[in-house]
Order: structure tokens, then C-alpha cells, then sequence
């Protein structure tokens, strides 16, 4: 494969698996009576999706790059 197929390969996979997932609509960032915020549960859900997305874009292209 040339590396523009590559790339090619690697958009489209991330792309089919974004839309693929259902994205949380809402991120909570907490304060605590000291006025002090805290953005751990945004921070871990976006990691979440976000992995949840890279593991099925990376799942789909070693399929496709093992079968050429």
C-alpha cells in the first residue's frame, strides 16, 4: 500500500467509527465548596470515547492493511 492509501485507510476507518458511536451529550466539571474544580469526569469521559473510537478505527485498518 502506498501511503497515501494509508492515509486514505486511516480517515475513513476513524471517520466510520466516530459516527459509529454514541458520543456522551454531556461533560460535568464539579466544584467543591472551596471554589475549587474539579474537570476529572470530563477529562475521563472524553478519554473514554476517544479510546472507544481508536480501538475500532485501529481494528478496522489492520484488517483491511493484513488483507492486501
Amino acid at each position: 500500500m502506498t501511503d497515501q492509501e494509508i492515509e486514505k485507510l486511516v480517515q475513513d476507518k476513524l471517520n466510520e467509527a466516530y459516527k459509529a458511536e454514541e458520543h456522551p451529550h454531556k461533560f460535568f466539571i464539579t466544584a467543591n465548596g472551596r471554589g475549587v474544580t474539579d474537570g476529572g469526569d470530563l477529562y475521563n469521559a472524553l478519554l473514554a470515547d476517544m479510546m472507544r473510537i481508536s480501538q475500532k478505527a485501529m481494528t478496522e485498518i489492520l484488517k483491511e492493511a493484513l488483507k492486501k
